[in-house]
């Protein structure tokens, strides 16, 4: 099985939740370098250890901005070591956040793709889910009715990209591909040319 990105432990956490989706921040590097969210489309987790619930989301925003509201990061004409070596304290005053949209959850032991029935806690470590998990949690395809019903994203460009994420996982099989293509064309039967641009964008 191909292997996707996997972060080892908690890098980011909720600072903001809904019921239909969740904003977290990347927390700050231990090294001086600028941190970056999950992929676009990445399939992640905030962790609730003391219920025993794991609410997945879809990353569909990412944005860094300075940490001070008031002023905007300005060019500074230098390279990534430059830097570290002339300005380390730059790594501290911007923040790294993305938006996800809930797609699932998992408790005790079982695969739930609804809303679950309180959204994560602030605070709540967020993780990206595991090449297994991934593949386990898109076995049901009925996350793509979800992704088309959300609105203020790229909803073509989050479809293809989920979709890419499931087909690696999957270890390429042809037969999730084909079952996953044939899942969406039932929802977009009467926008055959939408469903031709986001099988169009299936290629990485």
């Amino acid at each position: 099985m191909k292997k996707l990105p996997v972060l080892d432990s908690p890098r980011s956490e909720v600072i903001e939740a809904a019921t239909t989706e969740f904003l977290a921040q990347c927390l700050d590097s231990e090294r001086l370098e600028f941190t970056r969210p999950p992929a676009f489309g990445s399939l992640v987790k905030a962790v609730d250890e003391e219920r025993g619930l794991e609410t997945y989301g879809v990353v569909y925003y990412a944005t860094t901005a300075p940490v001070d509201s008031v002023h905007r990061a300005r060019a500074l004409g230098r390279s990534l070591q430059q830097l570290r070596d002339e300005q380390p304290q730059i790594f501290e005053m911007l923040k790294t956040e993305f938006r996800c949209v809930i797609v699932g959850y998992r408790s005790e032991g079982r695969n739930y793709q609804h809303l679950p029935p309180y959204p994560p806690q602030v605070h709540e470590p967020v993780r990206l889910c595991t090449t297994l998990e991934v593949a386990r949690f898109y076995q049901n395809l009925n996350f793509l009715r979800t992704l088309l019903g959300i609105s203020g994203a790229p909803v073509d460009e989050l479809i293809a990209a989920t979709l890419r994420q499931g087909y690696l996982a999957h270890d390429e099989a042809r037969e999730w591909l084909v079952r996953a293509g044939r899942e969406l064309s039932l929802l977009l039967k009467d926008d055959y040319d939408r469903l031709s641009t986001i099988v169009k964008r299936l290629q990485p």
